[in-house]
Parts: structure tokens; C-alpha cells; sequence
């Protein structure tokens, strides 16, 4: 069944959105389909209805634990499960797997109509060392993703540092003749920086959509209010990335957990961050880098005639992360885009370890030792060069040589 056919013959209930106080306006509408996900109307383009709930190509299933190694019969079963209940996003990039992202997603998708879904990745600044780099690069991800164009297409991670790049080889000029060629749909970006940077950004370029990261601590911690409000004032809807901040909300820690399911004893970590951020009308899509079966079933359940948070349940999720914040975990998201270091430090596991210590999640004193000492020696915290590769990568602007001293110096103090 094709797109057109799919909206004829779906039953539409327009339910009201819920604007939380930073919401000016609702910008958007969200619409109930039986026994599929909600979705909203892209405005920049012809009125299309994207999925509320978008499939995130970034953390696939792997074999092994070999990153490069996905598990394509698993990818499989998870697209056909999200196809089958009305997700009609997919989110890859260049650098996601190690480059292996993009060519599962293509393998499988082309065995759906291409009308049936939205394609969407991205240009690697941090890799462009030339305009003709631009070029070959775009070219490179159609052959990969087998398609004819991109639906949606986006700078990948624009920040001070890749906006540099991204000026000096005229990345939107290449990208803008693309779109004009017919090989983009719609251009936009994703966002890591100050407001200040997004709104000269926003103004200086014309631009379809946005990508932000939005989610319950950053909304505050990292200004995404502010950036939120950047995109709404400027007519741009959002697509949201890492809205559990790389799992951290579906795991909290005990005292956080306990609050939620005192409130709803049925309802999943995972469902309070992304009911949270759906909840807010200039959202498009909301991404999501799901590992298993079960959390693309969760999830999907979660955005199945989508609710809001209403005013008390904003209260009770507000108080559950003021509590979780208070636990002191570090602000890692295991975007993995650290991994490149040179002495080979395993930084987002032993960050992930770190926290789940810190919050009583998983780990208790002998138990994080004891996984720590499963990393080989020579990747550990300890050999940490203070290079500041890592930090020039790090999306979150973490001091990541500073705390991996405090992940050593918790070690040995334990051991």
C-alpha cells in the first residue's frame, strides 16, 4: 500500500495538542490513526503526514559487539514491525556504524514502495576538506541508500567548529543545487552549539526544517528551550534527536523510577521522555535509535493514539528528573562520536558504567569494578593522553579528559 492509498483509507481523530508553557502556538496537529502511530503535518512542504515517531538508524543491533557488524535480520524484523504500524521516518547518516547505516537501511527499505516512506541522512562536516569532497560525498549516499534523492537531508552536527567548514567549502551552495536538481526534498540541519549560533544560522540561510536535541534535562541544562523557541519563532518545526539522552531517561535511577510508577505503574521510562517531548506542538518528529524489538514495540504503543503529559503529569515527570539530576550522572548520550581516540579509550562505555554506579542502577561497588576490569587495560580511563580530540567531537561539550579521571580515580578508590 502506497502513502496515498494509506491516508485514504485511515480514520483521522484530531485531538488537541498541549501546549507547555514555552509553546507559544500550537504550530502543528496531531492526528490519531487506528492502530497506528500519531503523526503531524509537515507545513514547508505539501501538507505531508510525517510519524510522530521516527526510526532512528544510529544504535541498530549488533553482532557481537562489533559495531560495524549489524544484525540485518534483526533491522529487518524491526522495519517491518514499524512500516506495519505507520512509521513512515528513517533517520540514518554517513558516519552511523561506521558507515554501515546507511547501506542496511538502503539493502531494506528498497523492498518498500518509495512513496511509503521518508528518507532522511546527512553530510559529515567534520569529515569535508574540499567542495568537490561535498559532491562525491552526496553522490556516495545515494548509491548507498539506493535512491534517487532524499526526502530529507541535513548538515550533519552544525557547532562554531563544523559552521567553519561549512562555510569555507560553501556546503550549503552543494546542497541547495542538490535540492534544486530534485535529489532533496527538504534541507535543514542538526544543531550542537549556543542559541546565538542557531539563530544566525537560521537567518542567514533558508532553511525547510531543524534538527534539535530536546529533551527533559536538556530543555534547561543545554538551553533547548531556547533553541526551540529559535526554531518556532522562525517558522521551522523540529525534529528531535537523542530524546532520552542516549537511554539515560529509560533507566533513571530508583528514587526518579519510584516517582513514576507510583504516578503510572503501567507505563515505561521510555513513554514519560517521549510523551514529554511530543507533548510540545513544534515538534515534527520525534527520533528514536531503538536496539531491540521491544523497545520499537514500547514505543510505538507509546505514540499509538499519542496523550500529551497533562498539567499534573508534568509535575510528577518534572520532579522524577530533579531528582535524577541531583544523582550527579555525566552527561553522556553515547553518540559515540569520541570513538576515534587515539590511544583507543572505550569512553562511552565506561562513561555508561560510571553512570549506572552513580544512580544505583545497575551497578554496585563490586559490581562496577568488576565490569570495568572486562575493559582491557590499555583502553581504561587511566590511559588518557589529554589530547582533546574527544572534546572537539563531543556533541554535549563534555571535559571528557577531566572525567575520566573521575571515572579512575572512583576505581581505584573502590578497588
Amino acid at each position: 500500500m502506497n502513502r496515498r492509498q494509506f491516508l485514504k483509507s485511515a480514520v483521522f481523530t484530531t485531538i488537541g495538542a498541549v501546549v507547555l508553557s514555552a509553546c507559544k502556538k500550537v504550530a502543528t496537529t496531531t492526528k490519531s490513526l487506528a492502530d497506528k502511530v500519531a503523526t503531524r503535518t509537515f507545513l514547508k512542504g505539501k501538507k505531508e503526514e510525517i510519524s510522530l515517531l521516527g526510526f532512528g538508524a544510529m544504535r541498530l543491533p549488533i553482532i557481537d559487539g562489533v559495531e560495524t557488524n549489524i544484525d540485518e535480520k534483526k533491522v529487518e524484523e524491526m522495519v517491518a514491525y514499524a512500516m506495519e504500524h505507520g512509521i513512515n521516518y528513517y533517520d540514518t547518516a554517513y558516519i552511523y556504524h561506521m558507515g554501515e547505516s546507511e547501506k542496511v537501511m538502503g539493502k531494506i527499505l528498497q523492498k518498500y514502495p518509495r512513496e511509503s516512506f521518508y528518507l532522511a541522512t546527512k553530510m559529515p562536516l567534520g569529515m569535508i576538506q574540499s567542495k568537490q569532497q561535498v559532491e562525491e560525498i552526496f553522490e556516495d549516499q545515494l548509491k548507498k541508500c539506493k535512491v534517487d534523492y532524499f526526502d530529507f537531508y541535513l548538515a550533519h552536527g552544525l557547532n562554531s567548529h563544523a559552521y567553519e567548514t561549512f562555510k569555507k567549502y560553501e556546503v550549503y551552495d552543494v546542497l541547495n543545487k542538490k535540492k534544486q536538481e530534485g535529489k532533496i526534498k527538504y534541507l535543514g540541519f542538526s544543531f550542537h552549539d549556543v542559541p546565538e549560533l542557531l539563530e544566525e544560522i537560521v537567518s542567514k540561510y533558508k532553511w525547510d526544517f531543524v534538527q534539535l536535541q530536546v529533551n527533559a534535562i536538556d530543555w534547561e541544562m543545554v538551553n533547548a528551550q531556547k533553541q526551540y523557541e529559535i526554531a518556532e519563532k522562525n517558522g521551522l518545526q523540529v525534529i528531535v534527536m537523542n530524546p532520552l539522552r542516549g537511554g539515560q531517561l529509560s533507566t533513571l535511577n530508583e528514587e526518579s523510577a519510584a516517582i513514576l510508577k507510583q504516578a503510572n505503574p503501567d507505563a515505561s521510562l521510555s513513554s514519560w521522555g517521549l510523551r514529554y517531548v511530543g507533548s510540545k506542538s513544534n515538534i515534527l518528529c520525534t527520533l528514536s535509535g531503538m536496539t531491540t524489538i521491544d523497545q520499537l514495540k514500547d514505543n510505538v504503543n507509546t505514540f499509538t493514539d499519542f496523550k500529551p503529559l497533562d498539567n499534573k503529569e508534568q509535575e510528577v515527570y518534572k520532579q522524577a528528573i530533579e531528582k535524577y539530576r541531583l544523582a550527579g550522572a555525566i552527561a553522556c548520550t553515547g553518540c559515540k562520536y569520541c570513538i576515534e581516540c587515539p590511544v583507543g579509550i572505550e569512553i562511552p562505555k565506561i562513561f555508561m558504567m560510571y553512570n549506572q554506579h552513580k544512580n544505583g542502577t545497575k551497578f554496585r561497588d563490586w559490581q562496577f569494578t568488576m565490569a570495568y576490569e572486562q575493559i582491557p587495560e590499555d583502553h581504561r580511563a587511566d590511559k588518557c593522553i589529554n589530547c582533546g580530540l574527544c572534546k572537539t567531537k563531543c556533541p554535549q561539550k563534555l571535559d571528557i579528559p577531566n572525567l575520566l579521571k573521575e571515572v579512575d580515580t572512583l576505581y581505584k578508590s573502590l578497588k
